[in-house]
């Protein structure tokens, strides 16, 4: 299931890279690791009760720099399309052993994503379909076979219609049972299509009425990861070099940000709809945040803070799956009546700290534990690709 790639002639420092191959993007590496670090924080609180307001999704409209996390994963999927299969893409009889390829991989990660949660709790009967991670290998297969099958200019169709036809599906098209469209969390087109699809029992959430990585949802997301593929290939031209250059992206970004906000006055900004506006606000900040890190790491070589983030970076979806693993064996561990990580946690934490941020420093131990497997990987010079 799992390819682990191992070059002993070539350590992690990026000095090393052959002069034959071009030069790994470091700035794309830092923000996708940045992003797997910060993913785990949000998703292992040590008090789900006790959460400072920037670590919590948005109750529904709105957005909180929790709601950046997911779509600026996405985001760099699609610039990381570009960097691993330009060359490729321009080997055409090699087409259909590279979308065998990209079957294979998209079905892993939706596989891991289901099968991850039977670790906490093996059952199948009310087991969560979709997910965060069936969301990223549906969302990555499909844009990867887009970016092999057609042009730039079919692609930005394509990303267009996405987020105009999510609006118009989602305000337009009455919802059976309900009637008139509208953005409710249960009575949403979405919402209707995932209870009929995957049944209540198969849904997030205690109430089982919807799931905020729904099936309608997946289009506009794939727009989130197509405006990855073409800042990836705005950067793959090798053009960007100056400061004018960083100024032309950031603009972009500036443009899809204001565009957003007006979206945003009859098409709200929701990360759990996935909406057109959420998509635009989130890949502009996403573009201004990379094209920044590309400025400093990758063309000014300010590289200090580098390593611990190129760790989570190079093995992003290893890191994800050992953040769902390691602490479901830490809290199988008995201690007395107790398991290892409740100890750990009302034992050196509770007694000493507010009830906030004894959650965030339980959140910072998963992080921190999580880090060591990702950084040994790291230092040895292995990726494990699915």
């Amino acid at each position: 299931m799992a390819t682990i790639v191992f070059n002993p002639q070539q350590p992690a420092q990026e000095s090393s890279t052959p002069k034959t191959k071009r030069p790994r993007l470091l700035s794309l590496d830092f923000f996708r690791g940045f992003t797997v670090a910060a993913m785990i924080l949000v998703n292992d609180p040590g008090d789900w009760g006790h959460i400072y307001w920037p670590l919590e999704h948005s109750k529904w409209n709105g957005c909180t720099p929790t709601d950046l996390v997911f779509p600026f994963f996405l985001f760099m999927v699609g610039v990381s399309i570009v960097y691993a299969m330009e060359s490729k893409k321009a080997e055409v009889e090699n087409h259909s052993k590279l979308l065998l390829s990209i079957l294979r991989r998209t079905v892993i990660i939706i596989a891991l994503g289901i099968c991850l949660p039977l670790i906490n709790d093996f059952q199948f009967a009310h087991l969560r379909i979709p997910g965060v991670l069936q969301r990223i290998g549906l969302v990555f297969g499909i844009t990867a076979l887009l970016y092999i099958k057609t042009g730039i200019r079919t692609q930005v169709i394509i990303a267009v219609s996405c987020l105009i036809g999510y609006y118009l599906l989602m305000t337009l098209v009455p919802v059976p049972g309900f009637g008139t469209p509208n953005l409710e969390p249960a009575t949403n087109l979405g919402a209707w299509i995932d209870r009929l699809v995957f049944t209540e029992n198969h849904l997030w959430g205690s109430s089982k009425t919807w799931d905020p990585e729904g099936l309608l949802g997946t289009i506009p997301a794939v727009a989130t990861c197509l405006l990855g593929v073409f800042t990836g290939t705005w950067l793959k031209t090798g053009k960007f070099k100056t400061s004018t250059d960083l100024f032309k992206m950031m603009g972009a970004g500036i443009v899809l940000i204001v565009l957003a906000l007006i979206w945003n006055t009859f098409f709200p900004i929701n990360k759990q709809l996935w909406t057109s506006s959420f998509v635009l606000l989130t890949a502009g900040l996403a573009i201004i945040i990379l094209a920044l890190s590309y400025w400093f790491i990758d063309i000014k070589g300010n590289k200090a803070l580098l390593p611990s983030f190129l760790a989570f970076g190079r093995n992003a979806i290893a890191a994800y799956v050992l953040a769902d693993v390691i602490p479901a064996v830490i809290a199988a561990i008995p201690v007395g009546k107790t398991n290892l990580w409740s100890f750990v946690y009302n034992n050196a934490f509770v007694p000493y700290l507010s009830p906030e941020n004894a959650s965030l420093a339980g959140a910072i131990l998963t992080v921190l534990i999580i880090f060591i497997p990702v950084w040994v990987l790291y230092k040895k010079n292995i990726t494990v690709k699915i």
